[in-house]
């Protein structure tokens, strides 16, 4: 009976008759169900088909997991690597794993049924919000090493699930105050149409009765707002008074509070004005700006906690005798000697004790190209091994490296930035102070003039002059202002974007995937020989396929398959094609394989790489790093506003200086460290220059995070964005063109905002002082107030058309 054929996708026996098959790789392949059909169409359409090409067979094969891969796993079966993620039960074991290559519900479909056909396992639940994996299973008849193998063999990679701490808080705080604004604005709803009943103006014949009921019911439905929802302001306001540093709690508390106290009083004694619409207008409002505020910090947390990432889970050390033994990072000792296999990531700080290879460090540097590295070299944790085998010798662990020093430096420009909100809390204070101190003074007048009419008169004072207008001036247009940046795909992160882009006098730009698209391209074939510039192309292209250098992804795929590929690092690739032995790489290196003299480079502009065989030199290849096509357009809208331009780069290769001339950028450097990046910034500031900073990548994230307005692009690293004050999501150059026109708008809206709040409070205090204006009419006034600004803000909400350069406001 012949053998049943594997499923091309997870490498289970596909049943006979099934009719599941897709397209991969040109040719039609058999699937064992309609999930792995689901997944594989989802591969191919998204552009992953290269991911069937470049794995290997043991991916498919459960019997031949990489023995490197089954080292590791193995490590978990270990009792102090289960501890913090593995739960017993009697007999059976608890976990929680994160999963990742989850395209859609077939996969979890397929990891589910997967599982649960084994015996071991008892339950099997996947999450597809969050792609967490849920598994109870037998772990004394299948190792947690087994059960993560199995879920590799269907394709997918399982970690263990351990909740960062400061972000799960952050995320609790995050839905705790969702709860607190749907609770909000759904109650004062409810107390708007019961309080608005007992209003003469709305229906004269009310009865006493039906009065009263309706006052009860508007208690009985505020008093969740104020207890539930309102907690913080009071919190805040009790905060505040114990260290005397007044914010707008302190106000905030004293109306909401107030209106609650006259509300209970008018629902006893059946006398007087409600209140509790107020109440729950305050609430609302309010909850909603610090709800954004919030999601805002959720972000930046996310960030930290990504850094992990960049460094592996464990390595592979050399013991006494020469052996290599898998550990996990933790057990890694200052001194300790490390195997670093091609393909794998550094795992610490060191200096290379035998091997030669490229690094690649575009993470930490932004060089787009590997860099040789020879014995006595240092290398960086976090950095990747690209080609050949490196044995290392520890010398910082930890807080010590250099990614953990550019996460001090992060760290030490975001706390030398709020500079504008210090300036905003000064003068919240003293208008705070004024209202209060004229609160007291109108009280203690009214006390000795009428005792009865205090109160009312005080509380009025206060909700009329409350700062909602104030405190939603500015939230408000930047917020409307934020989304129509959002569909021009400019994300925000911080509200100050706006108001500072009007400050600019410099800019500072990375280059690669900021000015440039960050990937090499493969400009021009030059024949030496009688072979057409295309043939030398198809030679070139089969050596390169053969290779995981990123220069090998400019050729793009090749009809031809190189033998016996041989990869010389920093030189280049010898390999024959029939019976024609080829290299291509460095002219020298090339010279050997004919016996010849290299022949010059034509020009200096790219990366130029020679190819020959045998016989002699056969072509020149010229790649480069593509410049973005709106790139121009935003150096001549910088130009055009006056401001000067910088190019700071941690790449050392002609390219900065080549790019810095088609730009017209005469103030270039290349080469710069995170540390050079972030002393040239502070040198500009030094001398008053408002500096916005825009790039990509770790290396970027210090210089991000200190500049007065930063923008990291779509392509950037997760923690470049976060430390960024926005994300140009579309990677479009000419979106942040339009913003400079968005910046310009919102600043004249915001004054007009924060210029009718004022004239309204200060003309309205003195009304109410003297006693002209009751608390009903003062809450119509301060949500007429509140209402005005937010329509004045959606005036924000039309996109600007696109404009040239000299019609730019």
């Amino acid at each position: 009976m012949a053998s049943p054929v594997p499923c091309y996708h997870c490498g289970l026996p596909v049943p006979a008759g099934s009719t599941y098959h897709a397209r991969v790789l040109n040719e039609q392949r058999a699937l064992c169900c309609p999930g792995c059909q689901a997944v594989a169409e989802a591969i191919v359409q998204g552009g992953l088909e290269s991911y069937y090409s470049h794995r290997s067979d043991a991916s498919i094969n459960p019997n031949a997991l990489p023995q490197a891969l089954t080292e590791e796993l193995e490590l978990y079966d270990r009792k102090d690597v289960q501890e913090p993620f593995v739960r017993h039960e009697g007999e059976l074991a608890d976990a929680s794993l994160m999963i990742e290559g989850i395209s859609c519900a077939a996969c979890g479909w397929l990891i589910e049924k997967h599982l649960r056909r084994l015996e071991a396992v008892s339950e099997a639940s996947l999450n597809l919000s969050n792609h967490r994996l849920r598994v109870r299973w037998n772990d004394a008849s299948l190792p947690l090493s087994e059960l993560l193998a199995e879920l590799r063999r269907v394709g997918y990679a399982a970690h263990p699930y351990q909740a960062d701490q400061a972000a799960e808080r952050l995320a609790h705080e995050n839905r705790r105050s969702m709860r607190q604004l749907g609770v909000a604005g759904l109650l004062w709803m409810q107390v708007m149409m019961a309080t608005m009943a007992t209003w003469p103006e709305f229906n004269i014949d009310l009865s006493a009765g039906m009065a009263s009921i309706l006052r009860w019911t508007a208690l009985l439905l505020t008093t969740p707002i104020v207890f539930y929802c309102c907690t913080d302001f009071f919190k805040g306001a009790l905060r505040d008074l114990r260290t005397r540093h007044l914010t707008m709690d302190v106000s905030v508390s004293l109306a909401i509070g107030g209106a609650y106290v006259a509300g209970i009083w008018s629902t006893v004694t059946g006398q007087g004005e409600l209140y509790f619409d107020a109440v729950g207008m305050f609430a609302l409002f309010l909850l909603a700006g610090r709800f954004l505020e919030r999601r805002a910090r959720e972000r930046t947390a996310a960030a930290t906690a990504q850094l992990v990432n960049l460094l592996p889970a464990s390595c592979l050390k050399l013991t006494d005798d020469g052996q290599t033994a898998r550990i996990l990072l933790r057990e890694l000792q200052l001194g300790d000697q490390v195997l670093v296999q091609p393909g794998a990531l550094i795992p610490a700080d060191g200096r290379i004790l035998s091997g030669q290879s490229s690094v690649d460090e575009s993470v930490l540097t932004g060089e787009y190209l590997p860099q040789v590295r020879i014995v006595g070299d240092t290398v960086t944790a976090g950095t990747l091994n690209v080609e050949g085998a490196l044995t290392i010798e520890v010398q910082a662990l930890g807080d010590n490296t250099r990614l953990s020093a550019i996460v001090g430096l992060l760290e030490r420009a975001q706390s030398d930035k709020p500079r504008l909100a210090e300036l905003a809390d000064r003068v919240s204070q003293w208008f705070l102070i004024i209202v209060l101190l004229t609160a007291a003074v109108v009280g203690f007048a009214w006390w000795q003039i009428d005792p009865q009419r205090t109160f009312w008169i005080v509380l009025a004072l206060l909700v009329a002059t409350c700062p909602c207008a104030l405190s939603l001036a500015t939230p408000t247009a930047l917020t409307t202002a934020t989304g129509t940046l959002h569909k021009l795909g400019l994300l925000l992160t911080r509200g100050h974007v706006l108001e500072g882009l009007n400050h600019i006098d410099t800019v500072i730009f990375d280059k690669t995937g900021t000015l440039t698209e960050g990937r090499l391209t493969l400009n021009e074939v030059r024949p030496l020989a009688e072979l057409e510039a295309g043939a030398c192309l198809e030679l070139a292209a089969a050596l390169e396929n053969r290779s995981e250098h990123p220069i090998a992804r400019a050729f793009g795929r090749a009809p031809l398959a190189a033998d016996a590929v041989t990869s010389f690092p920093g030189l280049g690739l010898q390999g024959s094609v029939g019976q024609r032995t080829l290299r291509i790489g460095q002219p020298d290196f090339v010279a050997v394989g004919y016996a010849g003299a290299a022949p010059e480079i034509p020009g200096n502009e790219g990366q130029w790489l020679l190819l020959g065989d045998t016989q002699g030199p056969l072509a020149w290849l010229v790649l480069n790093d593509r410049l973005r096509n709106d790139a121009p357009a935003l150096l001549q809208a910088c130009k055009s506003r006056g401001w000067d331009t910088v190019l700071l780069s941690g790449d050392s290769s002609p390219m900065v200086g080549e790019i810095a001339q088609q730009l017209g950028i005469s103030d270039a450097h290349g080469g710069m460290t995170p540390t050079d990046k972030l002393t040239h910034l502070q040198r500009l500031q030094a001398d008053g220059r408002r500096v916005l900073m825009i790039g990509d990548g770790v290396n970027d994230a210090p210089v991000l995070a200190a500049a007065d307005i930063s923008v990291a692009m779509g392509s950037a690293t997760d923690l470049a964005k976060t430390s960024a004050d926005a994300v140009l999501l579309s990677n479009r150059l000419d979106s942040l063109v339009q913003a400079f026109s968005v910046a310009r708008r919102s600043r004249h809206i915001i004054i007009e905002n924060l210029t009718w709040a004022s004239l309204y409070n200060g003309l309205i205090l003195p009304f109410a002082a003297i006693g002209w204006v009751t608390p009903l009419w003062a809450a119509l006034g301060m949500s007429a107030s509140s209402l005005l600004v937010v329509l004045n803000a959606l005036r924000l909400s039309r996109v600007p058309t696109q404009q040239g350069p000299d019609s730019l406001p």
